[in-house]
Protein backbone atom coordinates (compact mmCIF):
# COMPACT_ATOMS: atom_id res chain seq x y z
CA UNK A 1 0.00 0.00 0.00
CA UNK A 2 1.28 3.26 -0.89
CA UNK A 3 1.90 5.85 1.77
CA UNK A 4 0.89 8.91 -0.50
CA UNK A 5 -3.06 7.29 -0.42
CA UNK A 6 -3.01 7.10 3.13
CA UNK A 7 -4.33 9.54 5.55
CA UNK A 8 -4.09 9.04 9.71
CA UNK A 9 -8.14 9.77 11.44
CA UNK A 10 -8.25 11.14 15.17
CA UNK A 11 -11.68 8.89 15.17
CA UNK A 12 -12.24 10.03 19.02
CA UNK A 13 -11.80 13.88 18.74
CA UNK A 14 -14.40 16.39 17.92
CA UNK A 15 -18.07 16.94 19.40
CA UNK A 16 -19.52 14.21 17.73
CA UNK A 17 -16.86 11.65 17.69
CA UNK A 18 -16.83 8.57 16.69
CA UNK A 19 -20.04 8.48 14.80
CA UNK A 20 -20.01 11.45 12.79
CA UNK A 21 -16.07 11.03 12.31
CA UNK A 22 -16.65 7.23 10.70
CA UNK A 23 -20.12 8.72 8.85
CA UNK A 24 -17.39 11.32 7.43
CA UNK A 25 -15.22 9.03 6.14
CA UNK A 26 -17.70 6.50 4.28
CA UNK A 27 -18.71 9.58 2.29
CA UNK A 28 -15.29 10.94 1.37
CA UNK A 29 -14.57 7.65 0.66
CA UNK A 30 -16.83 7.35 -2.17
CA UNK A 31 -14.86 10.89 -3.59
CA UNK A 32 -11.62 9.81 -3.17
CA UNK A 33 -11.74 5.43 -4.32
CA UNK A 34 -8.35 5.28 -3.67
CA UNK A 35 -7.70 6.60 -0.35
CA UNK A 36 -7.10 4.11 2.13
CA UNK A 37 -7.29 5.24 6.39
CA UNK A 38 -5.24 4.39 9.19
CA UNK A 39 -8.18 4.76 12.20
CA UNK A 40 -6.97 5.61 15.60
CA UNK A 41 -9.33 5.50 18.57
CA UNK A 42 -11.94 3.14 21.60
CA UNK A 43 -11.78 -0.40 18.91
CA UNK A 44 -15.18 -1.21 21.16
CA UNK A 45 -17.09 2.34 19.66
CA UNK A 46 -15.06 1.92 15.85
CA UNK A 47 -15.50 -1.97 15.30
CA UNK A 48 -19.08 -1.37 14.56
CA UNK A 49 -19.08 1.72 13.13
CA UNK A 50 -16.40 0.19 10.40
CA UNK A 51 -18.37 -2.77 10.05
CA UNK A 52 -21.60 -0.96 9.12
CA UNK A 53 -19.79 0.66 6.17
CA UNK A 54 -19.42 -0.89 2.72
CA UNK A 55 -17.53 1.82 1.44
CA UNK A 56 -14.96 1.68 4.10
CA UNK A 57 -14.90 -2.43 3.94
CA UNK A 58 -11.03 -3.37 3.39
CA UNK A 59 -9.77 0.48 3.16
CA UNK A 60 -9.43 1.01 7.44
CA UNK A 61 -6.56 0.02 9.25
CA UNK A 62 -8.10 0.17 12.79
CA UNK A 63 -5.53 0.81 15.49
CA UNK A 64 -6.66 0.82 19.50
CA UNK A 65 -5.90 3.23 21.45
CA UNK A 66 -6.20 3.75 25.84
CA UNK A 67 -6.35 7.24 25.89
CA UNK A 68 -8.29 10.40 24.33
CA UNK A 69 -7.74 14.14 24.35
CA UNK A 70 -10.96 15.63 25.21
CA UNK A 71 -11.79 19.34 24.19
CA UNK A 72 -10.84 21.72 26.68
CA UNK A 73 -7.83 20.02 28.14
CA UNK A 74 -4.87 21.70 27.98
CA UNK A 75 -1.80 21.23 24.99
CA UNK A 76 0.56 20.26 28.14
CA UNK A 77 -0.98 17.67 29.43
CA UNK A 78 -2.27 16.54 26.04
CA UNK A 79 1.79 16.23 25.39
CA UNK A 80 2.13 13.75 27.83
CA UNK A 81 -1.01 11.25 26.71
CA UNK A 82 1.36 8.99 24.42
CA UNK A 83 -1.48 6.40 23.69
CA UNK A 84 -4.15 9.08 22.59
CA UNK A 85 -5.65 8.62 19.60
CA UNK A 86 -4.52 12.13 17.75
CA UNK A 87 -1.21 11.33 19.40
CA UNK A 88 -0.68 7.89 18.01
CA UNK A 89 -2.47 9.45 14.54
CA UNK A 90 0.17 11.85 14.10
CA UNK A 91 3.15 9.52 15.58
CA UNK A 92 1.98 7.46 12.35
CA UNK A 93 2.70 10.24 10.04
CA UNK A 94 6.24 10.82 11.54
CA UNK A 95 6.73 6.70 10.83
CA UNK A 96 5.90 7.29 7.45
CA UNK A 97 2.63 4.91 7.14
CA UNK A 98 0.31 8.19 6.37
CA UNK A 99 1.14 11.06 4.46
CA UNK A 100 -1.34 13.16 6.65
CA UNK A 101 -3.42 13.45 9.47
CA UNK A 102 -6.75 14.63 10.22
CA UNK A 103 -8.60 15.26 13.41
CA UNK A 104 -11.39 17.65 14.78
CA UNK A 105 -10.61 17.79 18.22
CA UNK A 106 -9.01 19.34 20.42
CA UNK A 107 -7.15 22.50 18.10
CA UNK A 108 -4.15 23.72 21.25
CA UNK A 109 -3.42 19.88 21.11
CA UNK A 110 -3.23 19.68 17.64
CA UNK A 111 -1.21 22.48 16.62
CA UNK A 112 1.26 21.81 19.52
CA UNK A 113 1.62 18.00 18.96
CA UNK A 114 2.36 18.33 15.07
CA UNK A 115 4.95 21.22 15.54
CA UNK A 116 6.69 19.02 18.41
CA UNK A 117 6.54 15.32 16.65
CA UNK A 118 6.32 16.65 12.78
CA UNK A 119 8.40 19.71 12.85
CA UNK A 120 8.79 22.37 10.38
CA UNK A 121 9.73 21.64 6.74
CA UNK A 122 13.19 22.80 6.08
CA UNK A 123 13.36 26.59 4.76
CA UNK A 124 10.24 27.32 6.95
CA UNK A 125 10.29 29.29 10.53
CA UNK A 126 6.96 28.99 11.27
CA UNK A 127 4.46 27.12 10.11
CA UNK A 128 1.14 28.59 9.16
CA UNK A 129 -3.20 27.67 9.80
CA UNK A 130 -5.17 28.47 6.06
CA UNK A 131 -8.29 27.87 5.23
CA UNK A 132 -11.25 28.86 2.80
CA UNK A 133 -13.78 31.61 3.02
CA UNK A 134 -16.71 32.56 0.61
CA UNK A 135 -16.29 35.87 -1.29
CA UNK A 136 -18.08 37.72 -4.11
CA UNK A 137 -15.89 35.99 -6.98
CA UNK A 138 -15.59 32.80 -5.47
CA UNK A 139 -13.49 31.50 -2.37
CA UNK A 140 -10.43 32.86 -1.14
CA UNK A 141 -7.46 31.82 0.96
CA UNK A 142 -6.79 33.26 4.01
CA UNK A 143 -3.78 32.89 6.13
CA UNK A 144 -2.29 32.67 9.00
CA UNK A 145 -5.69 32.12 10.93
CA UNK A 146 -4.44 31.56 14.96
CA UNK A 147 -0.35 30.32 15.20
CA UNK A 148 1.56 33.22 14.95
CA UNK A 149 0.89 36.53 16.96
CA UNK A 150 4.58 36.89 16.76
CA UNK A 151 6.02 37.70 13.07
CA UNK A 152 9.05 38.90 11.01
CA UNK A 153 8.80 39.78 7.36
CA UNK A 154 9.88 37.13 6.27
CA UNK A 155 7.05 34.75 7.72
CA UNK A 156 4.52 37.05 5.84
CA UNK A 157 6.57 36.12 2.83
CA UNK A 158 6.50 32.82 3.62
CA UNK A 159 3.09 32.50 4.49
CA UNK A 160 2.35 34.16 0.87
CA UNK A 161 4.54 30.94 -0.83
CA UNK A 162 2.63 28.78 1.29
CA UNK A 163 -0.70 30.25 0.54
CA UNK A 164 0.06 30.34 -3.15
CA UNK A 165 0.60 26.82 -3.36
CA UNK A 166 -2.67 26.08 -1.25
CA UNK A 167 -4.96 28.22 -3.67
CA UNK A 168 -3.34 26.44 -6.62
CA UNK A 169 -4.06 22.76 -5.16
CA UNK A 170 -7.14 23.33 -3.39
CA UNK A 171 -8.80 26.48 -5.54
CA UNK A 172 -7.37 24.96 -8.95
CA UNK A 173 -6.19 28.40 -9.96
CA UNK A 174 -2.76 28.34 -11.72
CA UNK A 175 -1.81 31.92 -10.64
CA UNK A 176 -3.60 32.87 -8.04
CA UNK A 177 -3.50 36.73 -6.95
CA UNK A 178 -2.00 37.59 -3.74
CA UNK A 179 -2.71 40.70 -0.88
CA UNK A 180 -0.93 41.61 2.41
CA UNK A 181 -3.88 42.42 4.94
CA UNK A 182 -3.36 45.79 5.67
CA UNK A 183 -4.89 49.48 7.48
CA UNK A 184 -5.39 50.67 4.07
CA UNK A 185 -4.01 49.90 0.48
CA UNK A 186 -1.83 52.87 -0.09
CA UNK A 187 1.92 52.73 -0.04
CA UNK A 188 2.69 54.08 2.92
CA UNK A 189 -0.27 52.07 5.55
CA UNK A 190 1.25 49.93 7.66
CA UNK A 191 4.57 49.12 10.28
CA UNK A 192 7.80 48.32 9.11
CA UNK A 193 7.31 44.83 8.66
CA UNK A 194 4.21 45.11 6.06
CA UNK A 195 6.18 47.26 4.18
CA UNK A 196 9.51 44.72 4.24
CA UNK A 197 7.00 42.42 3.51
CA UNK A 198 5.76 43.79 0.68
CA UNK A 199 9.22 44.87 -0.87
CA UNK A 200 10.46 40.70 -0.51
CA UNK A 201 7.03 39.67 -2.19
CA UNK A 202 7.30 42.50 -5.11
CA UNK A 203 11.33 40.92 -5.47
CA UNK A 204 9.76 37.18 -5.02
CA UNK A 205 9.18 34.85 -7.92
CA UNK A 206 5.37 35.36 -7.25
CA UNK A 207 5.98 38.77 -7.22
CA UNK A 208 4.10 39.16 -11.06
CA UNK A 209 0.89 37.85 -8.60
CA UNK A 210 1.38 39.87 -5.56
CA UNK A 211 -1.36 42.82 -5.79
CA UNK A 212 -0.25 44.86 -2.82
CA UNK A 213 -2.44 45.53 0.62
CA UNK A 214 -6.19 44.85 0.84
CA UNK A 215 -8.24 46.05 3.43
CA UNK A 216 -10.74 43.92 5.84
CA UNK A 217 -13.58 44.69 2.86
CA UNK A 218 -11.24 43.13 0.19
CA UNK A 219 -11.73 39.48 1.80
CA UNK A 220 -15.68 39.25 1.30
CA UNK A 221 -14.86 41.46 -2.13
CA UNK A 222 -12.95 38.85 -3.79
CA UNK A 223 -9.92 41.22 -4.64
CA UNK A 224 -7.33 38.98 -4.25
CA UNK A 225 -7.47 35.13 -4.24
CA UNK A 226 -4.84 34.76 -1.03
CA UNK A 227 -4.86 36.97 2.08
CA UNK A 228 -1.58 37.11 4.24
CA UNK A 229 -1.85 38.27 7.53
CA UNK A 230 -0.47 37.63 11.04
CA UNK A 231 -2.24 34.97 13.11
CA UNK A 232 -3.87 37.96 15.74
CA UNK A 233 -5.48 39.51 12.47
CA UNK A 234 -6.43 36.29 10.64
CA UNK A 235 -8.32 34.60 13.59
CA UNK A 236 -9.98 38.43 14.61
CA UNK A 237 -11.23 38.13 10.63
CA UNK A 238 -12.04 34.85 10.35
CA UNK A 239 -14.28 34.77 13.59
CA UNK A 240 -15.40 38.47 12.43
CA UNK A 241 -16.46 36.79 9.13
CA UNK A 242 -18.43 33.99 10.62
CA UNK A 243 -20.38 35.88 12.89
CA UNK A 244 -21.50 37.56 9.53
CA UNK A 245 -22.09 34.63 8.17
CA UNK A 246 -24.56 33.68 10.72
CA UNK A 247 -26.56 36.75 11.40
CA UNK A 248 -27.24 37.27 7.48
CA UNK A 249 -28.99 33.87 7.72
CA UNK A 250 -30.77 34.40 11.10
CA UNK A 251 -31.72 37.54 9.36
CA UNK A 252 -33.37 35.72 6.45
CA UNK A 253 -35.21 33.68 8.53
CA UNK A 254 -36.66 36.27 10.52
CA UNK A 255 -37.18 38.08 7.09
CA UNK A 256 -39.09 35.38 5.66
CA UNK A 257 -41.42 34.28 8.10
CA UNK A 258 -42.43 37.81 9.69
CA UNK A 259 -46.10 36.78 8.21
CA UNK A 260 -47.93 35.53 5.49
CA UNK A 261 -47.24 37.62 2.72
CA UNK A 262 -43.07 37.07 3.97
CA UNK A 263 -44.14 33.20 3.51
CA UNK A 264 -44.97 34.20 -0.03
CA UNK A 265 -42.35 35.52 -0.78
CA UNK A 266 -40.04 32.63 0.39
CA UNK A 267 -41.72 30.07 -1.80
CA UNK A 268 -41.26 31.98 -4.46
CA UNK A 269 -37.74 32.80 -3.78
CA UNK A 270 -37.00 29.61 -2.35
CA UNK A 271 -34.60 28.21 -5.16
CA UNK A 272 -32.53 31.15 -5.74
CA UNK A 273 -32.59 30.65 -1.27
CA UNK A 274 -31.05 27.49 -1.57
CA UNK A 275 -28.44 28.38 -4.06
CA UNK A 276 -27.09 31.07 -1.28
CA UNK A 277 -27.57 28.52 1.43
CA UNK A 278 -25.25 26.23 -0.14
CA UNK A 279 -23.15 28.57 -1.23
CA UNK A 280 -22.85 29.96 2.35
CA UNK A 281 -22.68 27.05 3.73
CA UNK A 282 -20.26 26.61 6.70
CA UNK A 283 -19.25 22.80 6.01
CA UNK A 284 -18.07 23.52 2.55
CA UNK A 285 -15.46 25.48 4.18
CA UNK A 286 -14.83 23.21 6.43
CA UNK A 287 -10.72 21.95 7.14
CA UNK A 288 -7.99 24.29 8.26
CA UNK A 289 -4.40 22.85 7.35
CA UNK A 290 -1.73 23.75 9.48
CA UNK A 291 0.66 24.70 6.32
CA UNK A 292 4.62 24.51 6.45
CA UNK A 293 5.07 21.09 8.73
CA UNK A 294 6.32 17.58 7.36
CA UNK A 295 3.48 16.23 7.08
CA UNK A 296 -0.49 17.18 5.89
CA UNK A 297 -2.03 18.17 8.95
CA UNK A 298 -6.52 19.31 8.64
CA UNK A 299 -8.19 20.29 11.75
CA UNK A 300 -11.90 19.98 10.63
CA UNK A 301 -14.16 22.01 13.25
CA UNK A 302 -15.24 20.32 16.49
CA UNK A 303 -19.10 20.73 15.84
CA UNK A 304 -18.90 19.46 12.27
CA UNK A 305 -21.56 16.52 11.03
CA UNK A 306 -20.61 14.01 8.73
CA UNK A 307 -20.51 16.31 5.87
CA UNK A 308 -18.52 18.48 6.81
CA UNK A 309 -16.19 16.22 8.17
CA UNK A 310 -15.89 14.74 4.35
CA UNK A 311 -15.19 17.96 3.23
CA UNK A 312 -12.02 18.20 5.59
CA UNK A 313 -11.22 15.13 4.32
CA UNK A 314 -11.45 16.38 0.78
CA UNK A 315 -8.89 19.08 1.40
CA UNK A 316 -6.60 16.69 2.83
CA UNK A 317 -6.64 14.56 -0.03
CA UNK A 318 -6.15 17.24 -2.31
CA UNK A 319 -3.31 18.12 -0.54
CA UNK A 320 -1.53 14.78 -0.33
CA UNK A 321 -2.37 13.72 -3.66
CA UNK A 322 -0.85 16.89 -5.00
CA UNK A 323 1.87 16.73 -3.47
CA UNK A 324 1.95 19.84 -1.49
CA UNK A 325 5.27 19.94 0.41
CA UNK A 326 7.05 19.41 -2.03
CA UNK A 327 5.92 21.71 -4.45
CA UNK A 328 6.64 24.25 -1.26
CA UNK A 329 10.32 22.48 -0.88
CA UNK A 330 10.76 23.80 -4.94
CA UNK A 331 9.23 27.09 -4.07
CA UNK A 332 11.22 27.96 -1.16
CA UNK A 333 14.38 27.25 -3.60
CA UNK A 334 13.47 30.18 -5.58
CA UNK A 335 12.65 31.99 -2.96
CA UNK A 336 15.22 32.14 -0.97
CA UNK A 337 17.87 33.85 -3.98
CA UNK A 338 14.78 36.07 -4.44
CA UNK A 339 14.81 36.65 -0.69
CA UNK A 340 18.74 37.26 -0.60
CA UNK A 341 18.44 40.16 -3.60
CA UNK A 342 15.51 41.94 -1.68
CA UNK A 343 17.53 42.32 1.59
CA UNK A 344 19.24 44.82 -0.88
CA UNK A 345 15.96 46.06 -1.18
CA UNK A 346 14.30 46.34 2.11
CA UNK A 347 18.06 47.75 3.38
CA UNK A 348 17.99 50.53 0.85
CA UNK A 349 14.35 51.69 2.33
CA UNK A 350 15.87 51.40 6.07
Amino acid sequence: MSRSNILAVDAMGGDHAPEAIIAGLDIAAERHPQARFLVFGDETRLAPLLAGSKRLRGRCDLRHTSETITGDMKPTVALRLRDSSLRRAIDSVLAGEAAGVISAGNTGALLALSKIVLKTLKGIDRPAMAATAPSARGDVVMLDLGLNVVYDARNLVEFALMGEVFARIVLGLPRPSLGLLNIGSEEGKGDEILRDAAASLRASPIGGQFHGYVEGHDIAAGTVDVVVTDGFTGNVALKTGEGALKLVGDLLRRVFTAGPFARIGYLLARGALKRLRETLDPRRYNGAVLLGLNGVVVKSHGGTDALGFAHAVDVAMDMIENDFNSRIAEGLVAMEQALLSAETVIESHG
